[in-house]
Parts: C-alpha cells; structure tokens; sequence
C-alpha cells in the first residue's frame, strides 16, 4: 500500500555530515507525522527527529544542534541532515510515516527499510 525508501547514508568521519531522504509513495491520501529513528548494535530502537505536516519539530537530545529534520509535504518526503557527526551517531537509521491511506482514509504507520549510518573516529 505503501512504501518508505530511504537513501543517502554511508560512511563518513567524527565531524563530516551526511543528508538522509525518505520518499513515501503508494495510496496516500495525507502524511501526518513522519520521523526518524535509529538502531545500533545491541540497542533498542530509538526516536532521533520527528516532524509535523504543520512543521512541529522534535529530537532526541544527543543530536539537537547537530540534526534538522525537514519535510517536502507536497512530495511526501522527509530530510534529516546531519552535521558534525560523532562515532555514537553510527546506527542503521530508519524512515517513519504516519499514514492516511486512500480511498479507506484509515491511519497506519509505516517503516522504510533502513539505510546505515557509520561514523569513524
């Protein structure tokens, strides 16, 4: 129904930055909020930045003043772009939408497949 695809990660060094993009297609009728988490080795999944089709933000601690998450509502795709990386930043980082499907208008949440982060010393 629909489809997350993220792209633009790799691997860089401490302090260099990296511009994530996620393009959401398929029976959209409307994206509410759409985020982006992450998943190191070992750790659970956490929340990194979300945004709001009104342009509400939202992040994680460790990357306020690092990370801007941005939104192209009318191509359904959001940004995260990174800046002054650190080796804990190295995680596979994921794509979230908040969905209403068409022609139902029921909401569903979905994940993209992931793009891997990796951050040297």
């Amino acid at each position: 129904q629909v489809q997350l695809v993220e792209s633009g990660g790799g691997l860089v060094q401490a302090g260099e930055s990296l511009r994530l993009s996620c393009l959401a297609s398929g029976n959209i009728f409307r994206i509410k909020g759409m985020g982006w988490y992450r998943q190191a080795p070992g750790k659970e999944r956490e929340l990194v930045a979300t945004a709001t089709s009104g342009g509400s933000t939202n992040y994680t601690d460790s990357v306020k003043g690092r990370f801007t998450i941005s939104r192209d509502n009318a191509k359904n795709t959001v940004f995260l772009q990174m800046n002054s990386l650190k080796p804990e930043d190295t995680a596979v980082y994921y794509c979230n939408a908040d969905v209403i499907l068409l022609p139902t208008l029921r909401r569903r949440e979905y994940w993209g497949q992931g793009t891997q982060v990796a951050v040297s010393s």
